[in-house]
């Protein structure tokens, strides 16, 4: 006897998405396999690596460790969302820019990490970036380039709001 399907509705990178998901669907499983948005990552499966980190009403998330049917109802921002369209967000920039990535697979998961570390907080210190993003594991990097590139989304948050102005 197969288990019993549910039908969630989520807003995914502003479009509000319909699916059915059997009750245990993992939320990082429906975003990848059942809505086809493959940027959110699964590296440890156990929540303490961050890869599969999402935005879940602006607050990041580990989607590893919830179920899909939890976040019914609710806002979800992936990696994919972070664009504005073809332009990509002064985190994304950032990290490009200061080179914060290399082989790429923690990537998704910092920057929605970052992006949220710097909505609360729009000018952390070394000691605040080190904090915001301690939760997310990287194999390749010294973490010295992924620093910069938060200091350095800071500042072009700060140029864009001062143009905003």
């Amino acid at each position: 006897m197969g288990e019993t399907a549910h039908e969630i509705a989520l807003t995914v990178n502003g479009v509000v998405r319909r699916t059915r998901v059997p009750g245990r669907r993992l939320l990082s499983d429906c975003l990848r396999h059942d809505l086809g948005l493959t940027g959110t990552h699964v590296g440890c499966e156990h929540g303490v690596c961050g890869c599969c980190t999402v935005l879940m009403d602006g607050e990041p998330v580990r989607s590893c460790l919830m179920f899909a049917v939890t976040a019914d109802g609710h806002e979800i921002t992936t990696v994919e969302g972070l664009a504005d369209g073809a332009r990509m967000s002064p985190v994304q920039r950032a990290f490009a820019e200061c080179h914060g990535l290399q082989c790429g697979f923690c990537t998704p998961g910092f920057l929605c990490t970052v992006t949220a570390l710097l909505r609360e907080n729009p000018a952390p210190t070394a000691e605040e970036v080190l904090e915001g993003v301690s939760g997310n594991l990287c194999r390749c990097t010294g973490y010295q380039n992924i620093v910069k590139a938060v200091h350095r989304a800071a500042e072009i948050m700060a140029e864009e709001r001062v143009e905003e102005a």
